[in-house]
């Protein structure tokens, strides 16, 4: 098992939209609260949330 952290997804865009999703990072106001607590496997699946979440605005924007 992987127990290195990964990297904190912010870029330093911190601008949450109307369901409390950061613009620059897409991590949740809670995901962003709670990062520092979480394990290295809490971490990643974060990223992996906030990956799909980017993924789908993309998608989002190019419908329009």
């Amino acid at each position: 098992m992987d127990d290195s952290r990964p990297f904190s997804p912010c870029i330093n865009v911190c601008a949450l939209d109307r369901d409390d999703v950061c613009r620059g990072c897409y991590r949740t106001l809670a995901e962003i609260a709670g990062w520092g607590a979480m394990s290295a496997a809490e971490q990643r699946a974060v990223v992996e949330r906030a990956e799909r979440r980017r993924l789908a605005a993309c998608q989002e924007r190019i419908k329009r």
